[in-house]
C-alpha cells in the first residue's frame, strides 16, 4: 500500500503519512486541497439507518493541511542515508560511470574518512567495489580518478523521491514537476 503526501498549505512536502493518518485529517475537515488522479484509497463505515446508504470516505494520494507549516524549509538539510545517496547518483559509479544493482554498490567518502571527510552529501558518491577499492584512503586528485560528476544536497522534493517508499505514478509526477531545474532525478 502506498502513503499519502502530505503538504503545508503553500504545497510544501511535510512527511509520508499512512492512509489512516490521512483518513483522519480529511474526515476531520483538516485537507484544505488535495491532488492526485484518483483516491489512493475508499474506506467505507456504517449504513446510515434512515437512508440505508452505505458512509463512504475518499482518501487522495496528496493532501495539504491549513495552518502554517510545521517545518522551516530554510534550516532543513535531508536526512543522509545509503540508499537515498545511491538514488541520488542514479546507481552509477563517480569514478567509472557503470550503472550498477544498488547492491553493488558502496559509498565512498571523497575526502577520505581516514583524513577526516565526514559522511555527507557533500562528501559521499557512488562507486563499485572495484573503484572503491582502487581509489583507497587517497583523494579523486591523488588516486588520477577524477569525478565525473559532482555530489549535491537534495531538495525538499528530491528528497522526498529518493525517501525510497512506494510512491504511486501521479504522486512521483507531482513531485517531480517541482524539482529543481537541472535535477538529475528528472
Amino acid at each position: 500500500m502506498h502513503d499519502v503526501l502530505q503538504l503545508d498549505i503553500t504545497g510544501q512536502p511535510q512527511a509520508w503519512i499512512s492512509v489512516e493518518h490521512a483518513a483522519c485529517l480529511v474526515a476531520t475537515g483538516a485537507v484544505v486541497w488535495s491532488a492526485g488522479d484518483r483516491p489512493l484509497a475508499v474506506l467505507r463505515g456504517g449504513f446510515n439507518s434512515a437512508t440505508g446508504r452505505q458512509s463512504r470516505l475518499e482518501v487522495p494520494a496528496i493532501v495539504a493541511l491549513r495552518g502554517a507549516s510545521r517545518v522551516n524549509l530554510f534550516e532543513l538539510t535531508p536526512v543522509f542515508g545509503k540508499a537515498k545517496v545511491l538514488k541520488r547518483d542514479r546507481c552509477t559509479c563517480a569514478y567509472c560511470g557503470l550503472v550498477f544493482d544498488a547492491r553493488a554498490l558502496t559509498i565512498d567518502h571523497i575526502v577520505p574518512a581516514s583524513r577526516g571527510g565526514r559522511l555527507s552529501w557533500m562528501n559521499t558518491v557512488a562507486a563499485c567495489r572495484a573503484c572503491n577499492s582502487l581509489k583507497a584512503a587517497r583523494t579523486p586528485d591523488e588516486a588520477r580518478m577524477p569525478l565525473l560528476f559532482a555530489p549535491f544536497v537534495p531538495s525538499r522534493f528530491e528528497d522526498f523521491l529518493l525517501k525510497g517508499r512506494h510512491i504511486r505514478a501521479d504522486v512521483h509526477d507531482w513531485l517531480a514537476a517541482r524539482l529543481p531545474k537541472g535535477s538529475r532525478l528528472s
